[in-house]
Formats: C-alpha cells, sequence, structure tokens
C-alpha cells in the first residue's frame, strides 16, 4: 500500500538557492520535453518517447552547462512528469498539458531515489543539495519511492515521500441499512447526513473575502518588483494559505469521523466543473470544494475497508418523498421545506435528498449484488 509523508523543511540560504536552480532546471526540461513532444507529432505523427528524451538531455547538458549542476534523475523524473501528465490526458479526458510558468503559485521538483532519511537528526538528505534540516514529526516503515520538494507562495518548504509498506489494503466490509449513511453536500450546511445531523459550512474564503479584496486594491497601487509589493504579495499569500489550511483540517476531521463510524458512505456524484458555470453560485461551490472532500472520503475507505457508494447525478434525491416515494416535478431550489401532498409528511429539503441518497445507492447495490466482504 503507498501512502505519502509530508514533512516541512527548513532549508538555509545556500540550500534555498540550490532548490531554486532544481526547481527551474526541471520547468525548463519539462517544457522543453514538451516542446519536442509537440513538434515529433506535427513531423512524424508520432509523439517522441520518454526514454529517447532522457538521452537527449545528456546532449542538452553541452549546450546548458548549468545543468550539470542539477541531479540527473530530477531532470528524468520532469519527462516522467510529462509522461503521466500525457497518459491522464489520454485516459481521463482531463486538460491538455501545458508549459509550465515561473508565475505558478506552487513550485516543486521530484528526487526518484538516492535521498535518505535520518529520524534521529531530524534532516533530509537530498543529492546535489545535502543534508537539509527537516521536522520529520513522525515516522514511517517501508521502501521508499519518489520524493518531491515544494516552495509555497509563502517561501514555505516541504517534502511529501511516497512510502510502499508492502501491506495489502483492507477487506471490504459488509454494510446494511444501519450501518451506512447517506450524505448530501450543499452550499447553506456543508453536509446534511441520512441520520438527520447538519454540518455547518464554516465558509473560510467568505469570512476573509472583505480582507483579501482591500489587500488586493493596495496590490495594485504597487510599483510591480517594489519591496513593497512584494511584501503585500506574499501577505495575501498567507490570508490564501491560511484559509487553505483551514479547509483542509475541517474535511480532514469531517472525512475521518464520517468514515470511522460507519462501513458505508452514499453519496451523489456531482458535476462540479458544469456547476461553477453559474456564476452566483461559482464562489461558494470554490469555497466548499466539494471534489477535494469526496477524495479524501474515498481514500480513507481504501486504507480502513470502508465503502463508498454513489448514485448517479440525475437521479431525483430531494424531490422525491423518501415515505411514500411521491414525485414533486415542481419543487425548486428556493424551496428549502416541502410538504408531500400525499402521506402528508413534512420535509426538510436536504434531510430527505440524504434519506434518498442512501435508499437508492443501497438499492442498486442490491440490485448488482456488490454487497460482500470482498465487494
Amino acid at each position: 500500500m503507498l501512502k505519502a509523508y509530508k514533512y516541512r523543511m527548513y532549508p538555509n540560504q545556500i540550500q534555498q538557492e540550490l532548490i531554486a536552480k532544481h526547481i527551474g532546471a526541471c520547468r525548463f526540461i519539462y517544457n522543453w520535453a514538451l516542446e519536442n513532444k509537440l513538434k515529433s507529432y506535427e513531423q512524424d505523427g508520432k509523439a517522441i518517447s520518454r526514454f529517447e528524451l532522457n538521452k537527449q538531455i545528456r546532449v542538452l547538458k553541452e549546450d546548458h552547462e548549468w545543468l550539470n549542476e542539477i541531479n540527473s534523475q530530477s531532470l528524468q523524473g520532469a519527462t516522467l512528469n510529462l509522461e503521466n501528465a500525457f497518459t491522464k490526458f489520454f485516459r481521463e479526458k482531463s486538460g491538455f498539458p501545458k508549459f509550465k510558468s515561473k508565475k505558478n503559485p506552487v513550485q516543486s521538483f521530484s528526487v526518484p531515489q538516492y535521498y535518505k532519511v535520518d529520524f534521529g537528526n531530524n534532516k533530509v538528505y537530498i543529492p546535489k543539495i545535502g543534508w537539509i534540516k527537516t521536522r520529520l514529526h513522525r515516522s514511517f516503515d517501508g521502501k521508499q519511492r519518489t520524493a518531491t520538494i515544494t516552495r509555497t507562495p509563502t517561501g514555505k518548504y516541504y517534502i511529501s515521500i511516497l512510502v510502499d509498506d508492502d501491506k495489502q489494503l483492507p477487506q471490504k466490509q459488509k454494510f446494511d441499512e444501519v450501518n451506512t449513511v447517506g450524505v448530501d453536500v450543499g452550499i447553506k450546511d456543508f453536509a446534511v447526513t441520512s441520520d438527520g445531523e447538519k454540518i455547518d459550512n464554516p465558509r473560510y474564503l467568505k469570512n476573509s473575502i472583505e480582507r483579501l479584496k482591500v489587500l488586493q486594491k493596495r496590490l495594485s497601487r504597487k510599483k510591480k518588483g517594489s519591496n513593497n509589493y512584494r511584501k503585500l504579495k506574499h501577505q495575501i499569500a498567507k490570508y490564501h494559505e491560511k484559509i487553505a489550511n483551514q479547509r483542509e483540517d475541517f474535511q480532514h476531521k469531517l472525512s475521518s469521523r464520517l468514515i470511522s463510524e460507519n462501513q458505508a458512505v452514499a453519496l451523489e456524484c456531482l458535476n462540479v466543473k458544469g456547476l461553477l458555470k453559474n456564476h452566483n453560485l461559482a464562489q461558494h461551490i470554490t469555497d466548499a470544494s466539494w471534489s477535494s472532500f469526496v477524495q479524501k472520503l474515498e481514500y480513507k475507505a481504501e486504507w480502513y475497508g470502508k465503502n463508498i457508494i454513489k448514485i448517479g447525478r440525475f437521479d431525483p434525491s430531494s424531490k422525491i418523498c423518501h415515505v411514500c416515494g411521491y414525485y414533486h416535478q415542481d419543487l425548486e431550489l428556493k424551496d428549502r421545506e416541502w410538504e408531500c401532498p400525499d402521506c402528508k409528511t413534512e420535509h426538510d429539503r436536504d434531510i430527505n435528498a440524504s434519506v434518498n441518497i442512501k435508499k437508492f445507492a443501497l438499492d442498486r447495490q442490491n440490485l448488482i449484488g456488490i454487497n460482500s466482504p470482498s465487494g
């Protein structure tokens, strides 16, 4: 089983310069490799392979001697990242690989091997850079795979180490109506469960948006490149980092609780990209970050042998009475409560939706027979 361990690094001034050189060189190789792939496809109808590109890096070093200062495996890692980007594009139909810019907020480079971790002295050795002071707050056992060093917009450094602990993922546990919970995510309430619990939406971005607007307005009046410009830009980056950390902490705690308390979690497939086209709700949807929350639920369910079951995005979870099955065709988004004309049940829109999500998911699982320990 693969797990990533993230640690804060504290490089000195010389090491920071070396890290900056590695980031710049890997970005240069990535862009050079992407350009060569596009040219070879236009000329020959077939893109040049990663292995051929790696051979050409040796020749490239003759024209750009500064590349000799960089860990050669990190340069080859840039071509591997490009290969993975193309694979993801063709398999998942995600965005086509783009040229990297030094203006990107987060900059990183990978170290495939030959790095060392010293838990006793709290330091990590990176080839061509040396031993870097690192806060190794937790240990791990297993085979070390690729490490990735990242520099954030606020000037912080982190290392993420991928570890293979040789353990198998636990077998999926059986679930039924009792130990399954339906979850309906939203904007007013971040999540509503089929048990009737409503989790408030913390709205971290909305709570800070007025202060960010003031800072952005001040930044627009500063001369680009000046000391005051850089100081204010750093202050804005710290605000965004705080918002992101608050959101991550909230989602980690909630996802861990839902996974630990239930054998299965039922969710609705959401077309987030489509919902973001609604400019009245786009900022609120981005602030809630539903995709990130679902991703956390999915990988934690894999870790602990729990189940994530999903229903289709077009299933009318909000419009069907979960008591008698009446379909309220005229229900609008503004209607937060409604009464069923048939059974006279008073419904809270979100609680009714979460109950239906659970019901639809269990019915679908029973229909296709995937409720087993190995399922």
